[in-house]
Order: structure tokens, then sequence, then C-alpha cells
């Protein structure tokens, strides 16, 4: 992480609308198959285009870019490519996204900051095949846009756990949909004295927890959340059903070992029932640390 960008930087949060109902239709296979197609054409614009792929979870991205400007364009090409791509069965994809641009700190583990947050945010209140920028974003890019790309206003909005509303505008790529529902923000900030069709306000709303995890793992609570990585935890709980040595899940750091093991894993076993599931932490003394895990159950003759 120590090679991130720093200074002032642009956020970019996707995620597939649908993904769920997506994998329903197609299965487990033909739906990694999909998954595979889309992280590449992301990952082929975030290098082309100077991003930093920050986590990936499942369908969706989290990336930065040194210039607001850069983003823009990846953004543009990436929802062209979605669109332009022949998906597995004929399936539609489409992603949402969200730019913001701010000024985090960074640490060992990566960026930490309410522009991140705020990002996460925007993106979240979109729609599938919707591109979203923040305040802070939009003025970066508005002499900069790519030919036959436009920006929309889309007034201001509240987010959930943010102090002040948003104003939000919407990418409008020529020949990609560009009609979209309401915002899905809890409230569409009217300024004052603005009357007529534009002061209408749209009813405060409730949302549910936000699925984005940041830099930390799924846990078990988090399962609901949990899509994306069906066939790995099949194969995992296979292992783990057929083989009497430990499955052990192997990969570098961030590529969500943990999170397949508590969010995919786990609640599996939980279901089928007649397993003992201990959580431990090793330490500096392992095998000690085990054995007080057991212990108790040891002790009651198990």
């Amino acid at each position: 992480m120590t090679n991130l960008p720093t200074g002032t930087v642009t956020f970019l949060f996707t995620d597939i609308a649908g993904s769920t109902r997506l994998l329903d239709e197609l299965g487990a296979d033909a739906y990694g198959r999909l998954l595979t197609e889309h992280h590449a054409i992301v990952r082929r614009a975030l290098e082309q285009f100077h991003g930093t792929e920050i986590d990936t979870q499942g369908d969706a991205f989290f990336a930065s870019f040194p210039r607001a400007s850069e983003a823009l364009v990846a953004v543009v090409e990436i929802q062209r490519g979605l669109a332009e791509h022949g998906w597995p069965d004929g399936a539609e994809v489409q992603v949402r996204m969200g730019l913001h641009t701010g000024e985090p700190w960074l640490i060992e583990e990566g960026y930490v900051g309410m522009d991140v947050h705020r990002a996460a945010r925007i993106a979240h209140v979109g729609h599938g095949g919707q591109v979203l920028l923040s305040e802070t974003t939009t003025p970066l890019v508005t002499g900069e846009l790519p030919e036959g790309v436009s920006l929309k206003d889309l007034g201001r909005h509240r987010l959930k756990d943010m102090r002040r509303p948003e104003r939000i505008h919407q990418l409008v790529i020529e020949g990609l949909a560009s009609e979209f529902p309401p915002l899905a923000s809890l409230e569409l900030v009217v300024p004052p004295g603005v009357t007529g069709a534009a002061g209408e306000l749209r009813a405060p709303r409730e949302v549910g927890e936000s699925p984005y995890r940041g830099l930390a793992a799924f846990r078990e609570d988090d399962a609901q959340f949990f899509f994306g990585r069906e066939n790995f935890t099949a194969q995992l709980l296979d292992t783990v059903q057929a083989k009497q040595m430990a499955a052990v899940v192997v990969g570098p750091s961030g590529s969500g070992k943990s999170s397949i093991v508590f969010a995919g894993l786990l609640p599996r076993l939980r279901e089928e029932g007649g397993w003992l599931i201990l959580q431990v932490r090793p330490g500096r003394e392992p095998f000690a640390a085990l054995a007080g895990a057991l212990l108790p159950y040891l002790e009651e003759g198990l």
C-alpha cells in the first residue's frame, strides 16, 4: 500500500447492480466467467489511466487516481467496454460508479478518512450504468471532458452518515443510457426560495447498512453481503468435508482470505450442522492458544 497516490486523490467505487439476480439466472459457472471478464475490463482501464486498485470484493472495486481527469476517462472507458462486451448467455451487466476527490490520510493498510466514506456513499446511491461525481470532483473535470461526454446536475443530496449534503452530477456518455430513477439518497435537499417542480421534496427515507467493508475483512455477520466467490466457497467446503487434513487458504495480503473463510465457509458449515467451530489467533505460542480454545470442550467430554 506504500505506492498509493498521496495528497489530493480521486477515489472510484464500483459494483455490479443486480449481481444476486445475475447469479441466480446464470448459475455459478457462468456468473464466475462473467466476473472474470468484468474484472478484466475494469483492470485494463485502471492500468491504462494510472488507476491503482486498492480493494476488490466480489463484484466491487475500490481504486484511486492521482488526477481526477484520468479517473473520468477511465470510467468512460469502463462503461463503454461493459456496454460493448458480449456477456455469457446474453446477460446485461450494469455497473454503478462513484467518483470523489479529497485529501485522505495514508497509513500502512491504505487510505483512511471521511473522503473514502463519502466516495463510497456517492457510488451506493446510484443505479446500474450510472456514473456519479461529487461536487469536489466535478469542477476538476469540467474543462477536460472527452468528446461525447457531458455532465448533468442532479442537485444536493443528503447521504447516510455524512454531515453536509453533497451536490452530485451525473456523467452523460453519448450512446449509453442517461435516464435513471431518482438517486437512492436519504433526501433531495432543495435550496431556499426554489419553488415549482424543482422544489418538490422527496420524503426522507432510511437505508440499510452499506455492504462496503472498506479494507476490513467480511465477517460471519456480513455473509448476506458476500457475493462473487461462490465457486471457491463450494470448493473449500468440499475440501473440508472430504479431507481430514486442514484446508489452508493461501494468498497475498488483501486478496480476501479472511473474508472467504468467515463470510463464505463458516456460514455454510453452520447451515450444515455437526461442526465444532473455534476461532483462534495463534499469537506467539500457537499450540498453547489452540489448547486453550479446546480445553473447555475437552472438559465437557466432547
